[in-house]
């Protein structure tokens, strides 16, 4: 018998690194029988599943789910918290554990168990409470969540950085090149189009004559004062082609306009 951890996918736990043959001393085989004895918790449903599929590839027999007496919680009952709250009678309360809708929940368990509301704190990430015989208070917080570390040169890399990566990735980019008449607001031959991540190569002579379209619209209603200011009209159209691509693909892809006033 092998107790494992890796019950929800995780991938650096031992039953992962078992199902993909990857462990050091064990591997699965077709005689073998895997009993996951927990649910997937929201959110983890894709993880938990790629490490069945897994297990199923090497041959051995998987049971999850498939009778109520191998489930085991993690997480106490509400009778049971009130049992606990109960006999402890604190004169503080400081629920801790799940997300805010949880201890929120616990919150209205202590009240009705005895707990004065206002001795009763609900905390979030990074949240730091000072604590003594008398009294119980928040004082102050840190930065928590998610930091990204450039492998090559072992530094964290910037907020913005990440969320323009992110962007990138998820929706494109879009470069417009073009060179517009201050007298007239029109067009100097046609502007020059380059997109990455948004359409395929073949459509992108049908995009570079739609954006073209884009442009020229915009120029027909174009406000005289814009015409003096190139980074201003360069925010404008930034915004019009935004709004365009948003109703034709439903993506917000990091456009980059650069014009040049002639």
């Amino acid at each position: 018998l092998i107790v494992t951890t890796g019950s929800q996918g995780e991938t650096m736990s031992a039953l992962y690194r078992m199902a993909t043959d990857e462990h050091k001393y064990i591997k699965i085989k077709p005689s073998d029988q895997i009993i996951i004895s927990s649910k997937a918790i929201p959110g983890n449903e894709n993880s938990v599943s790629t490490v069945l599929n897994f297990l199923l590839k090497s041959g051995a027999s998987v049971a999850y789910q498939d009778f109520s007496e191998i489930h085991v919680s993690g997480h106490a009952a509400q009778e049971e918290q009130k049992l606990m709250l109960r006999l402890i009678k604190p004169k503080f309360f400081l629920p801790v554990h799940g997300e805010y809708n949880h201890i929120a929940k616990h919150k209205e368990t202590a009240i009705s168990c005895g707990v004065d509301e206002r001795n009763i704190y609900l905390m979030s990430d990074g949240d730091q409470m000072e604590v003594c015989q008398k009294y119980l208070k928040r004082v102050k917080t840190v930065k928590t969540g998610k930091v990204f570390i450039d492998n090559q040169i072992n530094k964290q890399i910037a907020d913005d950085v990440v969320i323009d990566r992110q962007n990138l990735a998820e929706a494109g980019v879009v470069m417009i090149i073009a060179q517009i008449s201050r007298h007239g607001a029109k067009l100097i031959n046609k502007p020059r189009v380059i997109s990455y991540g948004l359409v395929g190569d073949k459509q992108d002579a049908e995009f570079r004559k739609e954006m073209e379209g884009v442009l020229e619209q915009y120029l027909s209603n174009v406000k005289e004062e814009l015409l003096k200011d190139s980074r201003l009209l360069e925010s404008q159209v930034r915004q019009v082609i935004r709004k365009h691509i948003f109703r034709k693909v439903k993506k917000y892809p990091t456009i980059v306009p650069i014009i040049y006033l002639m």
